[in-house]
C-alpha cells in the first residue's frame, strides 16, 4: 500500500449474545475493509469448555456463524470486505467447519483460516507448580480445569490474511489482536514497529465493546437517549502511521465524541503507562482526542515501550456452586424486614445442613438495594418503603445451595409482611468459575495457522523485547488559593468509566476541561478513593488504589486491588464486574474556585 494509504475496520460485536444487526449496519455503509467481531470473556470460555465438553461439535460462538455470517456472507463477498473474529472459542476448527459448510451452501468462493495454539487444556499437568500471578495462589486440581488459553496475539492473523483468507477464525486472543492483525497485514508493520502497534491496538481497543464507543454507557447519556436504541457501530479509519479517527454509519444513532472514545479509551486497562499486550507494552498517557466533526474523533499519540517475553494464560476453574434470588420488600421499615428475612434464611439454611451431614456455608451476601447500599459511608438517604433484597450463597456441594434455596422458599410464607416477587423459574445451583491467571514464555505455546484446512506457515515467535517505560508525571497543582470555593459534583468537572480486570476494578475519570484536572486530582487521592470504596475493598491490603495519570487526556485512571468480591461469577455480589463503580463516584463533590465555576457556566448547587 503507498504511504498515505488508509483502511477502514468496523467493529461489529463486543461480548458473546451482540446485536445481530451491527453486521448488516457496518456493511450499509458500503466502504469497509475489514469488519471485526470480539466474543470472548474469561466465563465465556468456561461456558464454551462445557458446551465442548457435551458436544465435540460446539464451544464455539454459534451466533457468529448463524446470525452475523449467514445473511450477510454474500454482500461481504460482494464487498470484498474480510472478516477476523475470536469467535472460535475452544473449538475454532468446529466454528470454521460450520462456516465453511454455510460458504459451499451459497456457492461463494471464500477462504476460511483457523489460528490454533491458544488452547492448552490438554497442559494442565504442567502447570501444577505455577502461581497465580496476582494473588500467589496455587495452580486449582486439574480435575476441576474447565479452560485453559494463551492470549495470542495479532502475528498470527495478519500471516492468514497474507496467506489469502477471507475470514479468520481465532481462539483466545488479546480483544485487540483482531484489529491489529488487519492493519499489520495492511501496512506490513514489522514486530519492531512499537509506536504503530500501540496504536493500532489503541483503535482495537476502541472497536472491541461496540457501541460502548458510540454512546452506550456515557456519562452524558441523557443528551443522546432518544437515539441510544439506534446506535451506530464504531469505524476506526487508520493510516499506515496508526494515527486513526472514530466514527459510526451516517445516520445511526448514538454520538461519537471525545467524551466517548475517551471513556472508552480508560476502559479496563489498569496502567496506562504499561499496558501490557502480546505483541507490544502501550503507553496510553500522551494520547491526544480531538473534535474533528459531528461524530468524528481523532486519536494519536499512544506509544510502544518494547514487547512482552511471555504470554498471559488463563484457566478458569470450579470452585463449588452458588445460588441467589431478589425478592421485592414493601411497606413500613421495608429495609429492616429484609435485612430480618436474609438473616432468617441463612439461620434456618445453616441448621438444615447440620442435620444433613454438610459443611457450612462457604459465603453468604445480602444486599438491600433501595437504600444506597452500594454507596457506603457516603449513603445520603436511609429510609425508604420499597426496596429489593439479593439474598445468595456459595456451598461446596449443589446439595448444599439446594438446601439454602429450599428453605429461602420455604420461609417466604413466614417472612415479614410485605414481600413480593416476580413469578417464574425458581434459582438452582450454579458452579462458581474462578480465574486463574499466570505467565508463560513464548517459545512454549505452538501456534498453528490453516488455510482452507492446510497448514502454513508461522510467523517467528520473537522472544520479546526488553521494556523502557517512561517516568510517570506528576499530576499538576492549582497555585490559586481555595479561599473562595464551590462543590460541586464530580460529574460536572468529568467523564467516568469503570470496569473489571479479574478481582480488581478499574475507574477512568477524565476531565471535562483541562482547568478542573488538579481540582480533581486533589480530591481523588488514592487515598480518598480506598477509603470512599472501603466497604467493597478486601481488608488488610498494603496498597489496595492506585492512581496513574495520563497528561494527554487530562485524566486519571484508579487501580482498586481486591474490591470485587473475586470477580465475574465468582462473586455473590450484584455489582461483581465493577461497573457501576464510576456513577458511585461521579457523585461526590469536589470543590473548586467560585470564578472557575462562574467562567465555565458551571451550574453551582445551593
Amino acid at each position: 500500500m503507498t504511504a498515505d494509504a488508509r483502511i477502514r475496520i468496523g467493529g461489529a460485536s463486543g461480548y458473546w449474545g451482540d446485536a445481530a444487526l451491527a453486521t448488516p449496519q457496518l456493511l450499509a455503509t458500503g466502504n469497509l475493509d475489514f469488519i471485526v467481531y470480539d466474543y470472548l470473556a474469561e466465563v465465556t470460555m468456561s461456558i464454551m469448555a462445557r458446551a465442548r465438553a457435551a458436544d465435540p461439535q460446539k464451544g464455539y460462538a454459534t451466533d457468529f456463524v448463524s446470525a452475523a455470517m449467514r445473511p450477510n456472507l454474500r454482500q461481504i463477498a460482494d464487498q470484498g470486505v474480510k472478516v477476523l473474529a475470536n469467535a472460535g472459542g475452544v473449538n475454532p476448527r468446529a466454528c470454521a467447519e460450520a462456516l465453511k459448510a454455510l460458504i459451499s451452501e451459497e456457492g461463494l468462493d471464500l477462504k476460511v483460516a483457523v489460528v490454533l495454539g491458544d488452547d492448552l487444556a490438554d497442559r494442565a499437568g504442567e502447570f501444577a507448580g505455577a502461581t497465580e500471578m496476582f494473588s500467589g495462589e496455587a495452580f486449582p486440581d486439574p480435575s476441576r480445569v474447565a479452560s485453559i488459553n494463551a492470549y495470542l496475539g495479532a502475528f498470527p492473523i495478519a500471516a492468514a490474511l497474507d496467506a489469502g483468507a477471507d475470514i479468520v477464525i481465532t481462539g483466545r486472543c488479546v480483544d485487540s489482536a483482531v484489529t491489529l492483525g488487519a492493519c499489520i497485514h495492511a501496512f506490513q508493520w514489522q514486530p519492531s514497529d512499537f509506536d504503530q502497534l500501540a496504536q493500532g491496538s489503541l483503535a482495537g481497543h476502541i472497536l472491541e465493546c461496540g457501541t460502548q464507543a458510540t454512546g452506550g454507557n456515557f456519562t452524558d447519556w441523557e443528551s443522546i437517549v432518544d437515539t441510544l436504541g439506534s446506535a451506530g457501530y464504531p469505524i476506526a479509519e487508520l493510516s499506515s502511521n496508526g494515527s486513526f479517527t472514530v466514527s459510526k454509519p451516517e445516520g445511526s444513532g448514538g454520538l461519537v465524541s471525545v467524551g466517548t472514545v475517551g471513556e472508552q479509551m480508560l476502559y479496563e486497562i489498569g496502567d496506562p503507562g504499561a499496558y501490557f499486550l502480546p505483541d507490544v507494552v502501550c503507553d496510553f498517557t500522551q494520547v491526544e482526542l480531538s473534535q474533528l466533526g459531528p461524530d468524528l474523533v481523532s486519536v494519536s499519540g499512544a506509544r510502544g515501550h518494547g514487547a512482552p517475553f511471555s504470554y498471559k494464560v488463563s484457566s478458569t476453574w470450579s470452585d463449588g456452586f452458588r445460588a441467589g434470588q431478589i425478592w421485592t420488600m414493601i411497606g413500613r421499615a421495608a429495609p429492616q424486614k429484609a435485612q430480618h428475612l436474609a438473616e432468617s434464611i441463612f439461620a434456618r439454611t445453616e441448621l438444615m445442613l447440620a442435620q444433613a451431614g454438610l459443611e457450612p456455608l462457604q459465603e453468604t451476601s445480602v444486599e438491600v438495594l433501595g437504600v444506597e447500599s452500594h454507596f457506603g459511608a457516603a449513603v445520603r438517604y436511609f429510609r425508604s418503603r420499597e426496596v429489593d433484597v439479593k439474598i445468595a450463597v456459595k456451598h461446596a456441594s449443589p446439595k448444599g445451595v439446594g438446601i439454602f434455596l429450599k428453605e429461602m422458599v420455604g420461609l417466604a410464607l413466614t417472612a415479614p409482611p410485605g414481600l413480593a416477587s416476580f413469578a417464574g423459574a425458581r434459582p438452582k445451583p450454579t458452579p462458581v468459575v474462578r480465574l486463574f491467571s499466570m505467565l508463560i514464555p513464548k517459545d512454549q505455546v505452538n501456534i498453528v495457522i490453516e488455510v482452507d484446512g492446510k497448514t502454513i506457515a508461522t510467523p517467528q515467535q520473537l522472544p520479546g523485547d526488553s521494556i523502557a517505560l517512561p517516568q510517570p508525571m506528576a499530576v499538576p497543582k492549582s497555585d490559586t488559593p481555595l479561599d473562595d470555593s464551590v462543590s460541586v459534583p464530580l460529574e460536572l468537572l468529568a467523564f467516568g468509566r469503570s470496569g473489571d480486570k479479574g478481582d480488581k476494578a478499574n475507574i477512568g475519570v477524565m476531565a471535562r476541561h483541562p482547568d478542573f484536572l488538579p481540582w480533581i486530582a486533589a480530591a481523588l487521592s488514592p487515598e480518598k478513593i480506598a477509603t470512599y470504596f472501603e466497604h467493597f475493598l478486601k481488608p488488610g491490603q498494603s496498597v489496595p488504589v492506585e492512581r496513574f495519570y495520563l497528561p494527554g487526556t487530562d485524566a486519571l485512571n484508579f487501580l482498586l486491588h481486591d474490591v470485587l468480591g473475586g470477580g465475574g461469577v465468582a462473586s455473590l455480589r450484584a455489582d461483581p464486574q465493577g461497573k457501576a463503580y464510576a456513577q458511585l463516584l461521579l457523585t461526590e463533590r469536589v470543590s473548586i474556585p467560585r470564578e472557575l465555576a462562574e467562567r465555565h457556566r458551571l451550574a453551582i448547587p445551593e
